[in-house]
């Protein structure tokens, strides 16, 4: 439905009676009609001059709300009939397959778990009745959900469920691309739960000196290439041999699933500076290797993020006595580091691969010059000891084994 410039209405006489005539869109009709609605008499009592007669017109147009957009969205809306869950799965689709800004595999499979949960309780209401008071109801439930006597959901969570519900019900739109549901979201009406606290896990310097102590091999290399670069997980598992040019190592892939896909952002490709005692060790962990994943199985597959976490860091974490954390608490040292050694904030954002923080960060040049990057990067190093190698029990060599790699467009 276009948006209409509105109408003026007519006057017309039955009898010795005066009507308003104009048209409005009601909700379960899919055309408008044409209403009538009583003016004035034409003499007597009651009775206007045309001046007031107009004037009178105008009002009752206004009062009907004959002009108004919102009605008209809202009617659309009804008319249409559409369930959530039959949106949903249009629109879990088209943000998969869209050229500006796919969604990721791993964003993919989250949002998939999200429609899943969300489409047993409110899958079959129709879109136009989504609303704040159906997901307040929806976040009451959900807040009540209980797994081994304690919540099931996190505030989080439950906030990020409720945001695929609200991205799902503005994805309708008219030729115009106007939305067709403009529901107007009140979180403080909703009861969305207040998000404090958040679980964001970091380790110190000696902790990952006691992670690399007791990590054999290639996973000591792994968790100090993630400590003393601040990769992301799936970035470092993506690195291949020719990625690591001394002490630059190239990020050009993220590993999903035994895929290569383009970074998370654009600002994801980049180049990470790490210092010589860094360098080195992934020079002995790589050996005379020349092709293939830096990390790596026997059969010259890539690490699984899962597997290594289940068959190394967690084990490690508890002989600790440490609680489980996943791989971006190496991240967060990184970042913590570099700001106490006093690291420029636009050097620390390309290393780290955000984007640039505001419009003075377009004009350095910083980046640009490998020079300095190196020297910052060799003068403050890791802040913990990097081990001198990480041998490993001699395999056998194998063919390198090619990978489709995946790409994601990223305005």
């Amino acid at each position: 439905m276009s948006r209409r410039s509105g109408q003026n209405g007519r006057i017309e006489r039955k009898g010795n009676v005066l009507y308003a005539r104009f048209w409005l869109d009601v909700a379960g009709s899919p055309k408008r009609v044409y209403k009538s609605v009583r003016i004035c008499p034409i003499s007597g009592p009651g009775s206007l001059n045309k001046f007031e007669q107009k004037r009178r017109l105008k009002e009752i147009i206004a009062e009907s709300g004959a002009n108004s957009v919102e009605i008209a969205q809202q009617a659309e809306a009804v008319n249409l009939g559409t369930t959530f869950k039959e949106q949903s799965e249009r629109w879990f689709k088209e943000v998969q397959e869209r050229k500006r800004k796919p969604i990721k595999p791993r964003t993919a499979d989250a949002w998939s778990t999200y429609l899943s949960y969300i489409n047993t309780k409110i899958g079959q209401v129709p879109l136009s009745q989504i609303n704040n008071l159906t997901v307040k109801d929806f976040v009451c439930e959900m807040a009540a959900e209980q797994k081994n006597g304690k919540p099931r959901f996190s505030p989080k969570s439950i906030d990020n469920y409720v945001q695929v519900i609200k991205m799902v019900v503005g994805s309708v739109k008219n030729e115009k691309a106007e939305r067709v549901y403009p529901v107007e979201w009140d979180n403080n009406f909703m009861d969305l739960p207040v998000i404090k606290d958040q679980r964001r896990p970091s380790f110190m310097a000696d902790q990952i000196d006691t992670i690399l102590g007791k990590a054999k091999g290639k996973y000591a290399a792994l968790y100090a290439l993630l400590g003393g670069s601040g990769l992301r997980i799936e970035e470092c598992l993506a690195l291949q041999v020719e990625d690591i040019r001394d002490t630059v190592i190239r990020v050009r892939y993220s590993l999903w699933r035994g895929k290569l896909y383009s970074p998370k952002t654009d600002a994801g490709i980049r180049e990470v500076d790490i210092c010589p005692a860094l360098a080195d060790l992934l020079r002995n962990h790589i050996g005379d290797r020349t092709s293939g994943f830096v990390f790596q199985t026997s059969a010259g597959k890539p690490l699984g993020r899962s597997n290594v976490l289940r068959r190394s860091l967690h084990k490690i974490l508890e002989k600790m006595g440490h609680e489980k954390c996943g791989f971006h608490a190496f991240r967060r040292y990184r970042v913590t580091y570099l700001r106490k050694s006093g690291v420029r904030e636009d050097l620390i954002r390309f290393w780290i691969g955000h984007a640039d923080g505001d419009v003075t960060d377009t004009y350095s040049k910083i980046k640009e010059d490998v020079g300095f990057r190196q020297r910052v990067s060799e003068q403050i190093g890791t802040g913990f000891n990097v081990p001198i190698s990480a041998v490993e029990l001699p395999v056998a060599r194998i063919a390198p084994i090619l990978y489709e790699v995946q790409y994601a467009a990223n305005a």
